[in-house]
């Protein structure tokens, strides 16, 4: 599963390069105006139930109890079937009254409210049965099932947008939201094929006349309702925060732009500029810690069922470092280079500044994710969901505020991001302080701001040496990418910043980099 985030999280990231070409910042805006409320409703109708079956059924299963389990799912698909059709209702017939009160600022967004209502009938069942095959501890159901949902749904948007976009940006943004549901329908498809898979083992292993035990005999339809609904509420209450936040910026943001002195065409294209470019690069440039901090979950846990508090700490300390490691050179990176990458992947040099401003996200993100996954494991879940709720507070004043500053505009949205993103990371560590008496290392912490200084200066001095000597753009941001990655590494050894164990736990790479570093020298063989 980690593998298949890691998958999708690329695939998607690469998606907007292609997307944002084709629609520009204009047309990215029109579909980031209807994507949050598809978003928040796929969130309620799902309600945290996918979690509640996959545990449900595997106390089922654990209990021989096969019978229990599959009725718990025809159960669960009863409520999807219900809540699917509701919330998808519910969105096709409020795109209408949303564009009336103004919620959505931009009319032209409608159409792509109205193709995305019936994506969320699809993807609650394709959410419920996920939970259930989770459930059977089968996680390649949901892996591969993502993968393929991501791979459908980035061909369908290109495609579509472009085929649409002779007839107006409405359009085409209508046609890649219909990505949306090529991908959730295929993604059920494949499901379907490992339930099928999964019912003929059960016939081997259990035989095809199951019984039902004294447990599920007495166990009423309404009691198993109420386990699951008592179940998934925690749940939903965190889950729900994420498309919280994004309606709250459809809402604020291309309002207070509009009071800066924009136009509606133009507060959309900067809302664009802002959700659909710089925040997928600040996705993209965080793939390693969101790994880590998956990763870093049962680590903890597991130290904290032994009791051992001194691995606890180390745990902790080294996730970390790491996230500083990876994220302050990709921060270099983005804030030194943001038009240059903003004109070459989206063809969209207006989109520099709120790229440039979103690079200090960066930093702040890799530190939340792994707080949050610290906290997890530590086993305060609610933690991190009551410290989004203050970050999501703080976000929302300082849209207000910032945004409306002719002299910011989309760079006051911005800031606001970095915030919100700073505020919850904060907060996460003062708890992690609290309970395991965890300080970061400001002597770590320096040595990797004095390399990231040094890259930073390399970075710009080669970038506008070669556009002097050569005007070859693609040469020139690679070149400076590639020089500026060698010389901070490079700093980072010289000044003792780079530690073995450190380098071991970078998922995916961490091993390979091992190997190359102890061949260069800078860690010695044991």
């Amino acid at each position: 599963m980690t593998i298949a985030s890691f998958v999708v999280k690329v695939i998607g990231s690469l998606n907007w390069i292609f997307v944002s070409r084709i629609l520009g910042g204009e047309g990215i805006g029109l579909y980031q105006m209807a994507f949050p409320i598809y978003f928040f409703a796929m969130t309620v109708s799902q309600a945290g139930v996918p979690v509640a079956i996959s545990i449900i059924t595997a106390e089922r299963v654990a209990l021989n109890d096969i019978y229990g389990a599959k009725r718990v799912f025809r159960i669960s698909m009863a409520l999807m079937l219900i809540t699917g059709i509701f919330f998808s209702a519910l969105t096709y017939f409020a795109a209408s009254w949303l564009i009336e009160w103004q919620f959505i600022r931009d009319p032209r967004a409608y159409m792509s409210v109205v193709v995305l209502a019936p994506t969320v009938f699809f993807v609650t069942f394709l959410a419920s049965s996920r939970g259930y095959l989770q459930g059977w501890q089968r996680m390649t159901p949901t892996a591969v099932s993502q993968i393929v949902e991501q791979i459908f749904r980035v061909i369908t948007m290109i495609v579509l947008a472009d085929l649409f976009l002779p007839w107006g940006l409405e359009y085409a943004a209508a046609g890649a939201s219909l990505g949306a549901l090529a991908g959730a329908v295929t993604g059920l498809i494949v499901l379907v094929y490992f339930h099928i898979k999964l019912n003929r083992e059960i016939d081997l292993k259990y035989g095809t006349n199951l019984q039902p035990t004294e447990q599920s005999k007495n166990e009423s339809t309404l009691s198993i309702m109420k386990r699951i609904f008592t179940l998934s509420l925690p749940v939903s209450a965190a889950s729900i925060m994420l498309p919280v936040v994004s309606n709250l910026d459809l809402m604020i943001v291309p309002q207070r732009l509009e009071v800066a002195g924009y136009s509606v065409h133009q507060a959309t294209e900067l809302f664009g500029y802002l959700t659909g470019m710089a925040v997928p690069l600040v996705n993209l440039a965080t793939i390693l810690t969101a790994s880590l901090a998956v990763s870093i979950v049962p680590a903890i846990s597991e130290a904290r069922a032994l009791k051992d508090s001194a691995r606890i700490y180390r745990q902790t300390a080294a996730a970390v470092r790491i996230s500083n490691f990876v994220c302050f050179p990709a921060f270099v990176i983005v804030f030194i280079l943001a038009t240059p990458i903003s004109s070459l992947i989206y063809n969209a040099p207006g989109a520099g500044p709120a790229v440039m401003i979103s690079a200090v996200s960066i930093i702040l993100l890799g530190l939340h994710q792994v707080s949050t996954g610290v906290l997890q494991g530590l086993g305060h879940t609610t933690i991190p969901m009551v410290n989004m709720i203050l970050a999501a507070a703080a976000k929302v004043a300082l849209n207000w505020t910032l945004t409306a500053m002719p002299e910011l505009g989309i760079m006051g949205a911005a800031w606001a991001t970095a915030a919100d993103m700073g505020v919850a990371a904060f907060i996460n560590l003062y708890f992690i302080h609290r309970y395991i008496g965890y300080k970061m290392d400001l002597g770590h912490l320096l040595k990797t701001i004095v390399s990231a200084g040094v890259m930073a200066a390399a970075v710009k001095f080669f970038y506008d040496v070669t556009m002097a000597e050569w005007g070859i753009e693609v040469i020139s941001l690679f070149g400076a990418v590639l020089i500026g990655c060698v010389i901070y590494l490079a700093t980072m050894a010289l000044i003792g910043g780079m530690l073995e164990e450190d380098m071991k736990r970078i998922p995916l790479v961490g091993g390979a980099g091992v190997k190359l570093f102890r061949r260069l020298g800078i860690f010695k063989d044991r």
